[in-house]
């Protein structure tokens, strides 16, 4: 009687040390995965803020209000900002429809748009583009050309339905949505410092950070047109 009962003992006591050793391995692999999105995500809103080619938005910022006041400049960065945010959320949401639409390939679109970013890149790399002075003072520079297309240029749209066309699961498109709004968040707090980052930086600065946006750019254009390169051979 005894012997049974120590048997069942261990036997019970073995079964909780599998139970506990596959609730460790469940948590450990769910530490792994919210890591790993974690990750994913930071990286996702480095490479949209670099899309909306910051230091372009700033410099042309700078010259379209210059003879703002303070309440003006803010209303045109928030401005900004929101229709950057608008603009991204529909073309990363719905810019896959265009694709049967026209009928073009995901792996097309993206050596097209790989292009057009590399293209931006050397013009980053290049000298400074060219200021964007409103023509009437009660013009309203926010949404054009500030957020179009200075922000949300060629480049950035066809890199953006590519993003959105390449996210299949629902974590994918949360985390891609939310480093959009994060970047355009970052691009508006950019906007409303504006004097004080060129305080800061200075004109020398401003030109390093363009040149480091191009290089950026450059990276993931050269991915994009790689990625789109192997799966045409792959599929072929």
């Amino acid at each position: 009687m005894v012997a049974r009962l120590i048997g069942q003992s261990i036997k019970t006591c073995a079964r909780c040390e599998c139970s506990l050793a596959h609730s460790i391995t469940a948590l450990r692999g769910s530490e792994k995965t919210m890591d790993y999105s974690i990750g994913e995500f930071f990286s996702s809103v480095i490479k949209l803020f670099a899309l909306l080619t910051p230091p372009a938005a700033l410099s042309a910022f700078l010259s379209g209000t210059q003879t703002y006041g303070g309440r003006r400049k803010r209303r045109t960065a928030l401005r900004t900002g929101a229709a950057v945010f608008i603009v991204g959320t529909v073309l990363y949401f719905f810019g896959e429809s265009l694709f049967s639409v026209f009928g073009f390939t995901l792996d097309a679109f993206r050596i097209g748009a790989g292009a057009l970013l590399f293209l931006t890149s050397v013009a980053l790399m290049g000298e400074q583009r060219e200021s964007h002075t409103p023509d009437s003072p009660d013009e309203d520079i926010s949404v054009v050309p500030l957020a179009i297309p200075i922000c949300m240029g060629p480049a950035s749209i066809g890199t953006l339905m590519v993003l959105g066309a390449s996210a299949h699961s629902l974590t994918e498109r949360i985390i891609g949505s939310a480093a959009l709004f994060v970047a355009s968040a970052l691009i508006t707090l950019m906007l409303l410092m504006a004097n004080h980052v060129q305080r800061i930086l200075g004109k020398t600065g401003l030109a390093v950070l363009s040149k480091l946006t191009g290089l950026l750019l450059a990276a993931i254009a050269a991915q994009v047109v790689f990625t789109g390169v192997k799966n045409f051979l792959i599929v072929g």
